[in-house]
């Protein structure tokens, strides 16, 4: 019987983008999906592991691009895992490239594709070959360098895949103007030579799969606390082992074992104060340091015990005192709808160092909520993000004044102006923002009193986005009113049923008896709706009344205004 050879290689990225590798997406992998912050993260980390330093390019250390998983046919690869990795790596060749010296340039061209020539009739050679419904616009804009005609496409023309595709060119071509030609080669040369990646190969599709079901499921970085928790019981004295082991488990139990791994790299930030740059273990030890050899009682009773638990009551809402449970509570409960983790660490940190204090919780987890708040409605990226809640982290470390203008807890005027510019808008075209907003001015109408656990909830406009000819909506707005007005905040609804998309367009009377209100009680949930339903007719002089009652509500919610 025959055996299915594995292979696994350790490759510079040059060698990687060559002749020995042809690199295809099958059809049935999902689209490009990496966003904006995604693609500016990964130049942020290659910029930073190259440094400032002049010298030969072969002293600096290798670059950890990761693994990607392949089925080795006659010709060429197919992808089962590794296409956002390599799609983005040649995007970021393509815009060093754009912005390169000819010579350079050309040189660059050949990591992107070889080029066919007239005399020897061959085709030219695509490194990377994408899903056939964007490989042709990856042929044109990315690989053969037209990226200065990505500007001139309206996002309304392409799909998912070629509007990341486009954005991240754009992006990080952007990013990338701010380095010198010299800055700019090194970079380039960094990336060739020097950033690796793991490729594992075998002609066999069901080895491939099932490698890559270990890689993310059973790899080193989803066990970390397994690994921690053999070394450090370990190296308690026997006599103790079965007591902390205990411990160790009725907290991962608690937790749960996914949340559980995660602590481990809250507590790495909460003692490294800074961003993960290596593999978690590696820097778990160094910045935590549990010691296990001298004293590891301790790492259980001073970090993994105060923390679980802190992390259980942020997440569960759960925090029990004789005063302020509510008002912490809910801050908790708005904390876990805010669409990234950063600020985990230092929200576990305050709390385990003034568990006993509700009055000092109180405040600084309603600041901490603000804060959340508006570096994910202005959309701060991962890094501004991280840099943030560092320096939170060394503030309350230090015993700094949090509340001063100048803390980092608090919103900078510039960050006041960007949030109110983002509430004033379009919001509905904000896609990752606009329910949270909604469902918090809704909370706050209802005087803070509501906590939304429906199934459930949809965004709906008052004035539709495409009024039947022949509405009333016509007659009382004009093109440009309804431009103006559709997609603002004063326009926009909560509804906790799914409605018929037909009935979007009923004229407004009828669309507050039969669309607003709840098929089986024929109330509304939400403060929001109710406040429309009050009306009698909805104009633009309405939507304005809305807008910014409702704006001037947010302002007071996050204190937006200059002095605040």
């Amino acid at each position: 019987m025959s055996t299915i050879e594995i292979k696994a290689e350790q490759y510079p990225l040059g060698k990687v983008f060559s002749n020995d590798f042809v690199f295809k997406i099958p059809l049935y992998q999902r689209p490009y999906a990496w966003d904006k912050e995604q693609a500016e993260e990964l130049l942020d980390d290659l910029i930073t592991a190259l440094g400032d330093t002049s010298g030969d390019i072969d002293d600096i250390n290798p670059y950890f691009l990761g693994s990607i998983v392949l089925i080795e046919e006659k010709t060429n690869y197919q992808v089962v895992d590794g296409q956002q990795r390599l799609t983005t790596l040649t995007i970021l060749i393509a815009a060093i490239r754009h912005l390169a010296c000819d010579e350079i340039a050309n040189e660059l061209t050949t990591y992107l594709y070889q080029k066919g020539g007239i005399f020897d009739g061959k085709k030219s050679v695509y490194r990377l070959t994408l899903r056939d419904k964007d490989n042709e616009f990856f042929k044109k804009y990315i690989q053969e360098g037209n990226i200065s005609f990505l500007n001139e496409l309206s996002d309304k023309t392409l799909n998912d895949s070629c509007r990341h595709l486009k954005k991240n060119a754009l992006a990080l071509v952007e990013k990338l103007k701010s380095l010198s030609k010299m800055q700019l080669q090194r970079l380039g040369q960094f990336i060739i030579q020097r950033c690796v990646l793991v490729v594992v190969s075998t002609p066999d599709a069901d080895s491939a799969y099932r490698i890559f079901s270990v890689m993310n499921n059973r790899g080193l970085d989803l066990s970390h606390a397994d690994i921690f928790k053999a070394d450090i019981i370990g190296n308690i004295p026997t006599h103790e082992q079965e007591k902390y082991t205990k411990i160790w488990e009725e907290l991962e139990e608690k937790l749960g074992r996914e949340e559980f791994k995660s602590l481990f790299a809250y507590m790495r930030m909460i003692c490294g104060k800074s961003k993960q740059r290596e593999g978690i273990i590696k820097e778990f030890y160094k910045d935590v340091n549990p010691n296990p050899k001298n004293f590891p009682q301790q790492f259980i009773q001073k970090y993994l015990t105060p923390f679980a638990n802190a992390l259980y009551d942020i997440q569960k809402q759960n925090y029990e005192c004789d005063r302020y449970n509510f008002e912490i509570n809910r801050s908790f409960y708005w904390l876990q709808n805010i669409d990234n983790s950063d600020w985990i660490p230092p929200a576990i940190y305050f709390f385990s160092k003034e568990y006993t204090n509700p009055l000092l919780l109180m405040k600084f987890f309603a600041d901490l909520e603000r804060l959340a708040s508006g570096l994910m409605i202005f959309r701060a990226n991962f890094n501004e993000r991280i840099e943030r809640y560092s320096e939170l982290l060394k503030a309350i470390e230090a015993g700094d004044d949090l509340y001063l203008p100048d803390s980092p807890l608090q919103l900078k005027q510039e960050e006041k102006e960007n949030i109110l510019k983002i509430l004033d808008g379009n919001l509905y075209l904000m896609k990752k923002i606009r329910k949270y907003i909604l469902l918090r001015l809704d909370s706050t109408l209802s005087e803070g009193e509501a906590i939304f656990k429906l199934p459930t909830i949809t965004i709906e406009h008052v004035l539709p986005q495409n009024p039947s000819l022949d509405s009333e909506w016509m007659q009382n707005f004009t093109e440009q009113e309804r431009e103006n007005y559709v997609h603002r905040l004063g326009n926009l609804v909560l509804l906790s049923d799914c409605k018929n998309s037909e009935a979007k367009n009923y004229d407004f009377a009828t669309k507050k008896e039969k669309y607003f209100l709840s098929k089986t009680t024929g109330t509304c949930s939400f403060a929001l709706t109710s406040q429309v339903l009050m009306e009698h007719e909805w104009t633009p002089e309405i939507i304005d009344k809305h807008q910014q009652n409702y704006v001037s509500k947010l302002k007071e919610v996050w204190r937006l205004r200059e002095h605040q």
